[in-house]
């Protein structure tokens, strides 16, 4: 593995760089607080910087050039992440969209469906939010019972409900996996739509962190109609289509993390403040044991670089660098609040105040971690799964029987 640049990566980067320092006069502020979702001026702000880096080209960087893209691979689309955190200025808005929706709708979706949407995403004109997971089917996503049944003129009318969907408060569409076959098995019986989300019976309703936001929505239908051309994928091949989309989060979510900003010398700066803390041997133990966790998840994330661009795809492992992300940030922010005591928590002087009360939510988003970290076990390292806790029937029971190859 070669950590450097190409002479082509290089040049690349050049490139990018001199566009930002073109440019980031134009740009919005980079916020701290995740405050802009319900900040109407900031919002129009970032969506037109999101239109100036689509139409300098940093925006969609691995899209297809037909639709607007680069036809770039993921090392360029880190190199762009990277430069934009040197030039101290926000990427795109619509993160969900571009990373996940989008390369969803290329996919899968019709001609019209392409002509319609994805110029409009790229632009920040509008961005679209995801609504897979149910208050009864989060990390097991084929468990979802939000049900759209068949019309005779072939639209389909909806009822259920989605929860911890990221910006539905402002999107103009999203994708929506439903239940439209209750006869077929659970994998088997959904269907991916767009949803309109202006489109009557559609409810949104802000939930409140312990951060004082509402960055997480629950989304409910009523009655919704739902045309027949809004089907992505096909019918009753939901899940086919859902995958593709998950595929990309994890990407997304594995190569964007260094977009977080939580980065070790900036960790140490603030602790680094106190002249108490510096010299503390626990505290400096705990700072290198954060830096250690981050500096490995960085060059995991040169391998699955690596990996990617010799046309491999990426497998439930990249699912550890959000674990391994979000487990080093929150012990950052536990040590900086110890540190730097009840001033650390001061939303209006603190540049950790968000940080902390953000992250230990962060856990659940784009799967538990005890799910990752399962699916991890089974997958990657090969060891055994977990026996079902079978109501009524005893774990040594189960147990036995399991060894016996009686449980599946």
């Amino acid at each position: 593995m070669d950590l450097n640049d190409t002479p082509e990566q290089a040049a690349y980067r050049e490139q990018v760089r001199s566009w930002l320092e073109a440019n980031k006069a134009d740009a919005p502020p980079v916020r701290s607080t995740r405050a802009g979702a319900e900040d109407t001026s900031y919002l129009a702000a970032r969506r037109a910087w999101q239109g100036k880096l689509a139409e300098g080209g940093l925006a969609g960087t691995t899209w297809p050039v037909e639709f607007g893209g680069q036809g770039k691979g993921p090392i360029e689309m880190v190199i762009v992440n990277q430069e934009l955190a040197r030039a101290q200025v926000p990427g795109v808005l619509d993160v969900i969209g571009l990373g996940m929706l989008g390369p969803c709708l290329i996919a899968h979706g019709t001609p019209e469906q392409k002509q319609r949407h994805l110029g409009p995403m790229l632009h920040g004109d509008e961005v679209w939010c995801q609504m897979f997971s149910e208050p009864a089917a989060g990390s097991d996503l084929a468990a979802v019972q939000s049900r759209a049944v068949a019309q005779d003129d072939g639209s389909f009318v909806l009822n259920g409900q989605k929860v911890w969907t990221t910006n539905a408060q402002f999107s103009s569409f999203g994708l929506l996996l439903a239940r439209t076959n209750a006869d077929l098995p659970k994998h088997k019986g959904m269907t991916m739509f767009i949803i309109d989300m202006s489109a009557p019976g559609v409810t949104v309703r802000g939930l409140r962190q312990i951060s004082g936001e509402a960055e997480f929505n629950e989304v409910f239908f009523d009655d919704v109609r739902i045309p027949a051309e809004h089907v992505v994928g096909g019918v009753d091949n939901g899940w086919a289509t859902a995958l593709t989309v998950l595929m990309f989060e994890r990407l997304t979510i594995g190569l964007g993390s260094q977009g977080f900003g939580y980065d070790a010398a900036r960790f140490a700066a603030a602790i680094g403040s106190d002249p108490v803390a510096r010299k503390d041997k626990t505290v400096r133990k705990t700072l290198g044991e954060i830096g250690t966790e981050l500096l490995a998840l960085r060059f995991a994330s040169y391998r699955g670089l690596s990996a990617l661009s010799q046309g491999q795809i990426p497998g439930p492992e990249s699912g550890l660098a959000k674990v391994t992300t979000v487990n080093a940030a929150i012990a950052a922010g536990d040590l900086i609040a110890d540190v730097l005591g009840p001033d650390a928590l001061d939303e209006d002087d603190s540049e950790w105040a968000y940080m902390i009360s953000f992250l230990p939510g962060l856990k659940s988003a784009g799967g538990t971690e005890q799910i990752l970290r399962n699916t991890i076990g089974e997958r990657v390292l090969g060891l055994p799964p977990e026996p079902r806790l079978d109501k009524g029937i005893p774990f040594s029971e189960l147990r036995a029987k399991e060894k016996e190859g009686a449980v599946a």
